[in-house]
């Protein structure tokens, strides 16, 4: 209680020395090659108020507040400014789309109420309390990213976060080095259902997900149950809170959504179909809370992705597809399959690595190879070493330096392209030159 208290009078949270505001609090986190405690003297010195650590020879006076975890106190710290300030939060998580999600829920909510949100990918067992303790008392509504590359951590973000409402955007092949297996990732994204459960709150959940479905089911759920509001893209599913249907994507997504007996009609800014699922959750979200059919169409369509996720981007020579912040088996796919889709005679996919995939690398980059053969791609650029592995008749390149030379000597005009990668790759370099 102490600490909340000296929080309340100093409510900035600081985690590297080098960059304090002035009457901040410095919390001396340890990483794998740094021990912050070591730092703490300069961060007061450079403007903090209180330095938090948990190495007793660094505190050579009051300013200095020893516990045995600075990790675990953040995390209370967190918890506990949360409870106090008794709002409702949101918690999002899912292998795809979870930040876009986040994203348009918030847009939607803020045609209504204060919104506090997760700002970036501040996701983790550091940026979830972070996060947490930048709310404030004129805040309405907290909509809060969770995001995991192990087991247990969904649990974990979900004891410190408190969620009242819970969804799960997907379920998908991606960092199984850490899960072990798809049903690792399963087990660990539905600690966010168990949660809900446990403590009596709502989830929203896509219907036409098996996956998800059957996860909820697991912990008590179903879509008769009070607490659940389902969204569908499947026709006369009468069990759904919202039922969608796209209208067009050539190349951004316009669908209707409807509620009862109201119908929205929406005209977003993103690309790809695999996006209507998180449309329809934030039509969810907006009506379940009390939103005007006008307000959750003007959010959702004022709304404009960035940090290349899935952004259309035209250049002088190019139309581009920019979706180079991630990637995974199942992300990869989707963007895939729907690039097969869009109307463009001269078309050129560049597809960098699928990271942490441990021992399912291998296989699962040649099934993207395989899906790409089967479509009948012809201009396709592979980056990294990981695709140059498989069985393939494209271009190859070992990293985004050979690839931007063969760009610069072999220029690529008049062409609508796909890239697509993780964020290791660094696709983002190409740009330039397209």
């Amino acid at each position: 209680m102490e600490l909340y208290n000296i929080f309340l009078q100093h409510p900035i949270i600081c985690t590297d020395s080098r960059n304090c505001q002035s009457g901040s609090i410095f919390f001396a986190l340890k990483g794998e090659k740094f021990d912050a405690n070591a730092y703490a003297l300069s961060a007061l010195e450079n403007g903090c108020a209180y330095a938090v650590i948990d190495e007793v020879k660094y505190a050579i006076d009051d300013r200095f507040i020893l516990v045995e975890n600075v990790l675990e106190t953040l995390q209370q710290l967190a918890t506990s400014h949360r409870k106090k300030l008794k709002i409702p939060v949101i918690g999002i998580t899912g292998t795809n789309g979870k930040t876009t999600t986040k994203e348009l829920i918030t847009s939607v909510l803020k045609e209504k109420y204060n919104v506090h949100y997760t700002q970036g990918n501040l996701n983790n067992h550091i940026g979830v309390p972070l996060t947490l303790l930048q709310l404030k008392e004129h805040h309405q509504i907290a909509v809060i990213e969770m995001g995991a590359n192990h087991s247990g951590e969904i649990k974990l973000l979900a004891e410190i976060a408190c969620p009242d409402y819970g969804l799960i955007t997907n379920v998908g092949k991606a960092h199984l080095e850490g899960f072990g297996s798809f049903d690792g990732v399963k087990q660990t994204k539905s600690e966010l259902y168990e949660y809900i459960s446990q403590n009596g709150g709502m989830i929203f959940i896509n219907s036409d997900n098996a996956d998800l479905m059957e996860m909820s089911t697991r912990v008590g759920f179903d879509t008769d149950n009070e607490n659940v509001r389902a969204y569908s893209l499947q026709p006369g599913n009468k069990d759904c809170f919202v039922n969608g249907e796209i209208s067009n994507c050539s190349p951004f997504l316009e669908m209707s959504c409807q509620i009862l007996d109201e119908r929205i009609e929406i005209k977003t800014n993103l690309i790809g179909t695999y996006n209507a699922e998180n449309v329809m959750v934030a039509v969810a979200i907006g009506k379940y809370f009390g939103l005007r059919d006008f307000d959750i169409k003007n959010g959702l369509e004022k709304y404009i992705p960035q940090n290349n996720r899935s952004q259309l981007t035209i250049t002088d020579k190019n139309k581009l597809i920019v979706d180079a912040y991630n990637a995974n088996p199942t992300s990869m796919r989707a963007a895939i399959l729907n690039f097969s889709q869009t109307a463009s005679e001269q078309k050129t996919l560049i597809l960098g690595d699928m990271l942490e995939l441990g021992e399912y690398s291998n296989h699962e980059h040649q099934s993207i190879v395989d899906l790409l053969q089967q479509n009948k791609f012809k201009n396709v650029l592979l980056v990294g070493k990981n695709f140059i592995r498989t069985k393939n008749s494209y271009l190859n390149f070992a990293d985004v330096t050979e690839l931007t030379n063969y760009l610069i000597s072999h220029p690529i005009t008049d062409n609508y392209i796909l890239i697509k990668g993780s964020r290791g790759v660094k696709l983002e370099n190409i740009l330039p030159i397209l």
